[in-house]
This record gives structure tokens, sequence and C-alpha cells, in this order.
């Protein structure tokens, strides 16, 4: 999996006692590391009300709530003994929870919060199940409805759904010989679920998730070799189960496109050949705009995979790829490590599980960028093949008709601004990052700005690509970028000069005399360094400086609009 770039510490809290689970945590190998900080167990409120300071110093990053639904609820207790409740209680109950756990300090990154569970043997009243006086099982969905609902307001918290794990393990999910010995209810089948769920998350909550999916063609889309058989013969949809599972198995893979997560071919075959299937079978699910690019020949996969990478503006560690050709995905391990290998299985009936069972592709939010990444691909493309026809990089951005809009962060653009700052890696000064409630509360300083810019040309809208903060010393005259950061998208196209454009002008309006930017070095964002080595700012090891009594050129080739209050506000 994607390496971390530093081990997280993780406080755990439960009316039960989590040790197999941090110990599961600590020895798992798999990125990111964690460091368990366990609760006393039965001390939940306590916890959560801050009265044990130890526990949440500031390395603590995160937290996981873990408890059972008769500790959160009184009623619900009753219930397991038939003593009927009100439904009212209960909600309150929960509510009172939720409460508690908001009150986490704001220094805690994210809190991860698993569902109610109940060993099956547990309130059974069998058709009283979903009663609505006396079921226990209608009791624990509205518990965990209402657990969504009431946590739904603070950006750190996220809901795991526990009762995956119970259904992955089955009747080997609950021990009660564990719970008599150690107060532990949970098998350690069920804590590995638990704990491979709660890395992932991390990993979503921490930009390292994968992005981009290669896929082979033939028995991997569709069953048999195209170029041997004709794309008339494969074997997809129709009445024929393995034709079936292959269509099941791209169906699959339209749902993880429609998340935003974009699509790739790595296939040994005459390029007509396999493109003329994608286009002329009916069954086919996948069209080749769900494809934000291929690489169809007979060369080695490994170097298609890496230059599908570079040219999407990628990094291998955001790559997965999938063949079922056990030597094809030896080759790819051995001289990728980075890209994420899957074994798969051998029957194709199987593919769609195995897809859907990898932890690799989680968001923590989906937004209208995310859903619209493929197309911004496709239309990627058309703007290189027009590059093509052009000689210098000059004419090719005049021909764009390239627009940059700048507007201060706000509740509409706050979630996706949030998602970008925290995320990318490439171009960016700083690499600084925080939750969506520390950007916001930062942005609100009088002394600070913080600007978006979304852009769009001819061929279509990249959406927000770059966010510019500045933080102003009114005694010293003086004004720090704290943040310069664009999407790999927009790289080379004069964004980058526009946003230092606007800074500048930012900067002098809010009473500064000379803008400095530290670039701040990690072991992915050179090209930032190397933008601004040519951007005119003076250099002093690693600071650059602008005088605010000269003017920063803004690009010709670049229509610069502002939106909403910025036309008239102080930064622009």
């Amino acid at each position: 999996m994607t390496t971390a770039a530093k081990s997280e510490a993780l406080v755990l809290i439960s009316d039960f006692n989590l040790s197999n689970l941090a110990s599961i945590l600590t020895k798992d190998p798999s990125s990111p590391s964690i460091i368990p900080k366990l609760a006393p167990y039965g001390q939940v409120i306590q916890t959560l009300m801050n009265q044990m300071p130890e526990l949440w110093s500031e390395q603590a990053t995160g937290a996981v709530v873990w408890t059972s639904a008769e500790w959160a609820s009184a009623a619900y207790k009753g219930l397991l003994f038939n003593q009927p409740a009100g439904q009212a209680q209960m909600m309150q109950e929960v509510d009172e929870f939720c409460e508690a756990i908001k009150q986490i300090p704001q220094h805690v990154r994210y809190i991860l919060v698993p569902t109610w569970t109940t060993p099956s043997y547990e309130g059974r009243l069998g058709l009283l199940d979903m009663d609505s006086t006396r079921g226990t099982s209608l009791a624990l969905m509205r518990m965990n409805l209402r657990l969504v609902e009431s946590l739904r307001d603070d950006p750190r918290i996220f809901v795991l759904d526990a009762s995956r794990w119970t259904g992955l393990c089955g009747a080997a999910s609950f021990n009660r010989r564990l719970w008599y010995l150690a107060k532990t209810p949970y098998s350690v089948e069920l804590f590995r679920q638990a704990a491979e769920d709660i890395k992932a998350a991390i990993r979503t909550l921490s930009g390292a998730s994968r992005k981009l999916l290669v896929v082979d063609l033939d028995d991997t889309l569709w069953g048999g070799i195209v170029g041997d058989i004709g794309w008339e013969r494969v074997r997809l949809g129709g009445h024929d189960p393995v034709g079936e599972a292959f269509k099941d198995f791209q169906l699959a893979l339209k749902g993880l496109a429609r998340r935003g997560i974009l699509l790739a071919i790595a296939s040994k075959n005459e390029e007509k050949t396999a493109l003329e299937a994608i286009r002329c079978n009916r069954e086919m699910v996948l069209g080749l705009d769900d494809f934000a690019g291929w690489r169809v020949n007979w060369e080695d996969k490994a170097q298609n995979i890496l230059t599908l990478a570079t040219d999407l503006n990628l990094g291998l560690q955001s790559v997965v790829f999938i063949d079922d050709n056990p030597v094809e995905r030896a080759r790819v391990r051995e001289a990728l490590p980075e890209v994420l290998v899957p074994d798969w299985p051998i029957n194709p009936m199987d593919y769609k599980a195995s897809l859907l069972g990898l932890r690799c592709f989680d968001n923590a939010r989906v937004t209208t960028e995310d859903l619209q990444r493929t197309e911004m691909y496709a239309s990627e493309r058309k703007r290189n093949e027009c590059r093509q026809n052009l000689h210098s990089v000059d004419q090719w951005l005049e021909t764009l008709n390239l627009q940059v809009e700048v507007e201060g962060l706000n509740k509409d653009n706050l979630e996706r601004a949030s998602q970008l700052f925290n995320k990318t890696n490439q171009m960016n000064l700083s690499t600084r990052r925080l939750t969506i409630l520390e950007l916001w509360d930062w942005s609100q300083r009088p002394e600070n700005a913080l600007l978006t810019f979304r852009v769009s040309d001819k061929f279509g809208d990249y959406g927000l690509v770059g966010i510019a903060s500045l933080a102003v010393d009114c005694g010293a005259r003086d004004a720090r970028v704290m943040d310069f950061l664009i999407s790999c998208r927009v790289m080379g196209r004069k964004v980058e000069e526009t946003m230092l454009h606007v800074l500048t002008g930012a900067a002098a309006r809010m009473g500064a005399e000379i803008l400095r930017a530290e670039y701040l070095p990690t072991t992915k964002n050179k090209p930032c360094l190397d933008f601004l080595d040519r951007s005119g700012f003076e250099k002093q090891t690693l600071l650059f400086s602008w005088p605010l009594d000269k003017a920063y050129e803004k690009p010709k080739a670049v229509n610069l609009v502002s939106k909403g209050a910025m036309a008239s506000n102080r930064l622009f």
C-alpha cells in the first residue's frame, strides 16, 4: 500500500477491551504505521471530555471511538431484557453520546466511529425483531441512522460500517469466551477486518488513496484473445455465465470511475484491433471515453504504465495494475514497486468481488471535480493534439483561451479546497496540512487571506485547481506566502504566474511592502522549487521575495476574472 509520511498516533476509546485491535494495528506492516494509545476501557465519557489530557497530546492525530450499543443507550440495554422503552429516549441517548464525541480536542484531525452491532444470538425475538416497541434489530437500525445524522455536522468525524466486518467474519465475529476472560467481545478475525478499514480510512484522509487503475484487456475485461478470435467472439455478457461475470466486472469498474477513480489500459495487442473491440462490441459497458488513457502495443507493460502515469501527472504510488497474467503482474511488481499489483483470481466469476474487496480507492468525500475527472483527461488529449500542430508553448496557450477565476474561500468551495489542500504534493510550497475546520478558521483571521483559483479553456473546465494564501505582518510591513499549490493538471500553463500576479496585488492592498515565500522541501515538491527559480523572485537559499512597489505582470495568454466579493474587496 501507499507509504505514509509519518506514524499516526491513534487514541483508541471503548467500553470494552481493544488491546487486540491495538496489537494488530501496531504489527500490521502496511502503511501508515500506527502508534495506538489505549484509553482505559469503560472510561469513554471521561476520555472524550478530556479528563485524561495525557492521551490528547499534540502528537495524537486521530481517534477511534468504538462502543457497544447497550453502553451508549440504557434504553436499548433494557430492550435486550424485554423491557420496552420509548424511541425518544434512545435517540436522546445517542445524541448525548455524539455531543460527547465532538468534545475531542480540535487538534485531532480525524475521528472514526464504528457503527453498533450485536451478536446474532443477542436479543433475538424472531418475528418481533422488527417490532416498533420491542424489536432490538429495528432499534439498532434506528440508533445507527441517528448516529450518522448526529455526527454529520463535524467534518472530522467519519462513521465506519461495522456490519461489513461481521458479514465478512460470519459466526466467527463474536467470541463469548474472550468476553468473559478479557472483556473482548470480538474475535481476532473481526479486529483484523476493522484494522484494515481503519488504515484505509487514514490513508484516504492523508491523501494516500490510489487514483489510477490500469487494466489489461484480453481475459481481464473480456474472455478470449481478441486478436485471435475477433471482437465478435470474445466472451462478454449474453447468456453465458463467464461472459456475464466479465460484464459485471466492467460494471464495477464503471462504478469506480463514477467516484472519480481514473481508468486506463495497458495491453499487449494491436491497437486498432483492441480499440475496435471497445467501440464495436455492444456488450461493452466501458467505452473509450471512460478511459483517461491507454497504451496498446507490444512493449513492456511496466514501461507503458510508467508512461501513462507520467502523461496523467500522477506518481506511481497512485497506481493500481490488474492483469490476469501472473507473469505480467510479477514483472510490474519488480520494475515498479510503488505500483499496487494485487493477486488476481483465476476464475473471472471472482473478478468483481476481488475488485470491490480492494481497500485502496476510498474517498472521504466526492466533489464535482472528482466526478468530472475522466472527462477532464479526455479534454486534455484534445489539448495535446492541438499542441502538436503549433510551434511554441506560448502560441499554444494563446489558442486555448485560458481563463483563471479567483475567489475567496467560502462555504461553497471549502470542501474541494480542503481536498486539494491536503492531497497536492508536487506543486506545493510548504505541504502544510490542515483539517477542513482548521483551514476555514485560519482563513477567517483578519491578518490572513486565502484565495482559490479555477481554470477553464475552450476544451473544458479544470475545476478548482489552485490555492494561495497570505499572512501579513502589518507592523513589519511584510507578507508571507503560507500556501502556494496547484494541481499537476495545469502546471506549465501560466497559471502559476497568474497566481503570483494576484498574490502580489493582494499583499500590496493589505499594506505589505514585500512578499516572501519560503520553500520547504519534501521528497515530492521539487517542481515548486523549479518554478520559483524561474519566477523572477529574488532568491536567497530557499527564501524568495518580491518588492511590492513593482508589479508582477499577468501573463498575456490568461484572462483573469474575479467571482463574488473578490471584485470589490481589499484583495483584488
